[in-house]
């Protein structure tokens, strides 16, 4: 992760749409509804390691995953503007999944929720570090 999540001006056209009752929390409980499902922060923090990545290599990346939950998640981060979903045209046909730069730019969160978790948290899996 090479500091692409450096914080930067974004235009009123690349903002993402999203809901919210307003307040001064709305960008708060906004940000948490596009990336607080159990498993998208786990997807945006291989995508920011490892660049594009084809299902299965996401699959093998993101432990405890099924195959259903990580094809939910895709489309839900696809559908928000975190994700681009590319179909590569090889022999055989393959979809490549990257971040957007919205997405690439959830590093810094990314890394703060792994940064809160090591100090915080201690992992009740076997051999899992936080």
């Amino acid at each position: 992760m090479g500091g692409q999540g450096a914080l930067r001006h974004v235009s009123k056209s690349e903002r993402l749409s999203v809901e919210c009752a307003g307040g001064d929390w709305c960008p708060i409980t906004a940000t948490a509804t596009l990336i607080g499902k159990k498993w998208h922060p786990v997807i945006i923090h291989r995508l920011l390691e490892n660049g594009a990545s084809g299902f299965n290599e996401l699959q093998n990346e993101v432990d405890g995953i099924s195959s259903k939950v990580l094809s939910e998640s895709l489309d839900d981060l696809e559908a928000n503007g975190l994700v681009d979903r590319t179909v590569v045209e090889e022999k055989p046909v393959r979809v490549s999944y990257s971040l957007t730069d919205s997405g690439e730019s959830l590093e810094r969160v990314v890394l703060a929720l792994a940064e809160w978790g090591d100090e915080h948290l201690e992992p009740a899996c076997d051999g899992v570090s936080v």
